[in-house]
């Protein structure tokens, strides 16, 4: 029989500090600033880059440190089918995946960066957008298109091989999970490079091995594939 995988280690989510720079180290510095304590600049900050960058991990991680310190944000990305009306209490707004957005959706990006930029009352809120494109080339209206490009704008680079592996074996190691060389060449070598990816199978991994009272093998690996 087995046993139900306990609730724990499978709650780390994205953070600035589990963010391993590479070559990104000025946005990851930037935006240790953005979200700090002190307020935020009405210019904002737009993040462009290939999949498996890091976009989303960054922005999910600033969200987090906003709401550590007690700051309601706006989010928005192409999941959000019916975007809400800009909220006041907000500190700042997080768009993701720009590039995909709908009619509907970039309705709503406009109209929360012209709220979060120039509100009616109270100081301004931060910006922070991340898409696949520079922001020249996103297929979006032409007022959203330009207003996105005119603050601070990083290209965040995928992480090579060596990057690859020291983030992995940062992840398992906040996880307590004891990741072999042999795993890992097989985890590189047989599946997605992707970093995203690589992430999400060493999340199923640790929760499958917490499941089955096992340490992290390429046999335990292969049996979880294989139970899927």
């Amino acid at each position: 029989m087995k046993q139900l995988a306990l609730d724990i280690g499978l709650a780390l989510g994205p953070t600035l500090e589990r963010f391993f720079p590479g070559a990104n180290e000025a946005a990851l510095r930037h935006l240790q600033l953005w979200a700090g304590q002190g307020p935020r600049s009405p210019v904002p900050t737009y993040l462009w880059g290939e999949g498996g960058s890091g976009k989303s991990h960054l922005l999910h991680a600033v969200r987090q440190a906003l709401a550590e310190r007690g700051a309601a944000t706006g989010w928005l990305d192409p999941s959000v089918q019916s975007p809400p009306a800009f909220d006041e209490r907000w500190a700042a707004v997080l768009m993701d995946d720009v590039h995909l957005y709908g009619t509907e959706q970039q309705h709503a990006a406009f109209n929360w960066f012209v709220n979060a930029v120039s509100p009616a009352s109270g100081a301004p809120r931060g910006v922070l957008a991340a898409g696949l494109l520079p922001p020249a080339d996103l297929p979006l209206r032409e007022d959203l298109r330009t207003r996105l490009g005119w603050g601070h704008v990083f290209q965040l680079h995928a992480p090579d091989e060596p990057a690859r592996r020291a983030v992995l074996r940062q992840a398992a190691d906040a996880r307590g999970v004891f990741l072999s060389d042999e795993v890992m060449d097989f985890m590189l070598t047989r599946f997605s490079r992707d970093l995203g990816s690589l992430m999400a199978l060493l999340e199923r991994l640790d929760a499958y091995a917490l499941q089955m009272q096992r340490a992290v093998t390429i046999p335990l690996l292969k049996a979880m594939l294989e139970s899927e």
